[in-house]
């Protein structure tokens, strides 16, 4: 997504076929990647790996405890919250990653009665639903990947959403004419800049931006490609994560 990894060290994890020939492996990572100064082969016990991933996907609440995120297969610690049912499939988002919670933590603060918003880069449809399930009379989600747009789909019909009130979109099929209140784009902070022109058509005279994916060092930077259309708030950060919120110039 043309972001360039900054981190000082960087790990590598693949799995192979039990009886792969780990000499010619180790001979190949070294040739094709200058940082693999440490090599480890461990043997994996075979699991269920399509089933192994949710024993670490929790129930999560946000910071008033209104809502809740709620793995699909799991029993809602508060019956009497707001609480999304979710299964991610191949897409992202659970919630449990601090650009997500970011947003969300957001979200159950805001008056959504009434409002339209839109998810840019929906991903598991997490913050879509999460603004319906919070009033929003409609959500128009968008993403590049059609697995995050079946997704999406798929949760919203598990959180019993009408179907008229989730529409979702590739960039390309985006009408003309579509502006929302709020727009919420979890997405990274290149793309983010790329499409800042197009996100600001999105977003009605008065509107509500709020972005996140973004890195400490790079909140100035996608600020700017904002700051003609946008008066923003100080940032919000959690861990390395930044959330970015605007308020649309009328």
């Amino acid at each position: 997504m043309g972001e360039t990894p900054l981190w000082d060290n960087c790990v590598l994890k693949a799995l192979f076929v039990a009886d792969a020939n780990t000499n010619d492996i180790s001979s190949t990572i070294i040739q094709s990647f200058s940082f693999a100064s440490e090599l480890h082969w461990e043997l994996v016990e075979d699991k269920d790996w399509t089933q192994e991933w949710k024993k670490h996907f929790k129930p999560i609440s946000c910071d008033s405890g209104k809502l809740w995120i709620c793995p699909s297969w799991t029993e809602p610690p508060n019956a009497n919250a707001v609480n999304l049912h979710l299964d991610p499939g191949l897409a992202f988002g659970t919630g449990s990653h601090p650009t997500t919670m970011l947003c969300l933590n957001w979200l159950e603060k805001q008056s959504l009665s009434e409002k339209v918003v839109i998810d840019y880069g929906c991903g598991s449809g997490i913050l879509g639903i999460a603004a319906l399930l919070l009033g929003a009379s409609k959500v128009l989600a968008i993403d590049n990947d059609p697995q995050a747009l079946h997704s999406s789909r798929d949760n919203a019909e598990r959180n019993g959403i009408e179907e008229h009130k989730l529409t979702l979109f590739l960039p390309e099929q985006i009408p003309d004419n579509i502006q929302a209140d709020i727009v919420v784009a979890n997405i990274l902070a290149n793309p983010l800049i790329e499409l800042a022109d197009k996100i600001n058509a999105l977003i009605l005279p008065a509107g509500q931006l709020c972005l996140s994916g973004i890195l400490k060092h790079q909140a100035k930077q996608v600020t700017a490609a904002y700051s003609n259309y946008f008066n923003f708030e100080p940032h919000k950060i959690d861990e390395d994560w930044v959330r970015l919120l605007g308020y649309k110039n009328s």
